[in-house]
């Protein structure tokens, strides 16, 4: 049994002895969503069929769907429980969780307020996945950097906020400890950056480019958990948010999963490393009239040492700006990305380095509650080394366009 199938067994231990000291629960809701899509997409083959491209699907045109649900308990006035599924079929499995977490929250009557969550959840980086499933209320595709996170980060653990609500601005101090999440980092240095709404569930085990099959040893499809524990040691990321009612917020953390790097676990006839990957994440939001700015930076780095004095160490940089505007039903997007890895040492012979942007324009219309329709063209311009392992050029310009009709309840 995984770590974090024992967390989850917990929670909901812990949730029913929760409701069984509460005569009854204050609020129960539920939300979810199913989708169904239809597109096209050009001729590489996409990353999460085991080849080297950049978008979600690849190789002409395609159908697919999806569906998420999120429920959430209000067991007491401070006390909530909270969960989100989701099935997605070109993942393995297709079925899983989110995340799953309680949250005490107890009331204050000064500026001053205090939280504590814990459980399995994203921490708190995303700017722009606030709706059900983790998703974006924007776009389709999400950013380089939440595409990152959906795929390989997630918190199995505490988090503590401390937030004190001035005169118009609300300051807000986030720290967090966590066990899990060893193997992230390897997805995005032996892929690289990626845009689009593929999300692991926690049990979720990722494909990564059959390129790399002979290199480890072993077959195609090549797989691994992200979210595993492998070295027995916490990681942890502390923040800050500064949110001015209304017209903007500013976002600061810095994580660092704290993985030996030499550390390893075997699964399906191969060894997979713990990554010790740490990286800063800034960014902010700001809003005139009906029109929301949304930027944001990373930069870090993740390594791991698969022979003792080798460390192989890929340093990664990625970026966004977006705008939205809100026009009645209306609700059109822009984004433009820019992204950046670099595999150290530089004596390596093959790098796995690359440098790429990328464009994605969407168009959404939701003329009622229940019903969103959204176009969305994506652009990718990339170079990256790997590709000529594979015999193809290092630049590639991947595009696809998708139109996905969202069913809300």
């Amino acid at each position: 049994m995984t770590h974090t199938v024992r967390v989850l067994r917990s929670l909901v231990a812990l949730a029913c002895c929760a409701t069984a000291g509460v005569a009854m629960a204050q609020d129960f809701t539920v939300h979810g969503y199913v989708d169904m899509r239809a597109g096209w997409a050009g001729d590489e083959t996409a990353w999460n069929d085991g080849g080297l491209g950049k978008t979600r699907f690849g190789e002409g045109g395609f159908l697919s769907g999806g569906a998420a649900l999120a429920a959430r308990w209000q067991l007491s006035p401070a006390l909530s429980a909270a969960t989100q599924l989701q099935w997605l079929p070109d993942q393995s499995p297709s079925a899983g969780i989110l995340d799953a977490y309680l949250n005490y929250r107890p009331v204050s009557t000064t500026p001053w307020r205090w939280s504590v969550r814990a459980g399995a959840f994203f921490p708190p980086i995303s700017l722009e996945n606030d709706a059900i499933g983790w998703t974006s209320a924007w776009t389709l595709s999400p950013s380089a950097i939440d595409t990152w996170v959906g795929e390989e980060l997630r918190t199995v653990g505490t988090e503590v906020r401390l937030e004190h609500r001035g005169e118009g601005v609300t300051v807000q101090a986030t720290g967090a400890v966590f066990r899990g999440n060893d193997p992230a980092g390897e997805l995005l240095a032996s892929r690289g950056w990626a845009l689009g709404d593929f999300t692991a569930a926690l049990d979720a085990r990722m494909r990564e480019p059959d390129v790399l099959a002979p290199l480890t040893g072993t077959s195609a499809p090549v797989r691994y958990r992200p979210f595993d524990e492998i070295d027995g040691r916490l990681g942890w990321y502390a923040g800050m948010t500064l949110d001015a009612s209304g017209r903007g917020r500013a976002a600061l953390l810095y994580y660092d999963n704290r993985a030996d790097p030499s550390a390893e676990e075997e699964l399906g006839g191969r060894d997979v490393y713990a990554w010790r990957t740490r990286f800063w994440s800034a960014g902010g939001q700001r809003r005139f009239g009906d029109v929301s700015l949304v930027a944001q930076a990373m930069h870090g780095s993740t390594a791991f040492e698969p022979v003792p004095g080798l460390l192989l160490d890929t340093r990664f940089n990625a970026g966004y700006v977006l705008a939205a505007w809100e026009r009645g039903a209306w609700r059109p997007a822009i984004r433009l990305d820019a992204f950046q890895t670099r595999q150290l040492p530089e004596s390596l012979s093959d790098p796995l380095d690359e440098h790429g942007n990328a464009l994605t324009v969407a168009l959404n219309w939701r003329p009622v509650e229940w019903m969103r329709l959204t176009g969305e063209w994506l652009r990718i311009d990339s170079h990256r080394d790997q590709r000529l392992l594979e015999g193809l050029p290092a630049r590639q310009v991947d595009r696809q366009i998708q139109l996905n009709l969202r069913l809300l309840y």
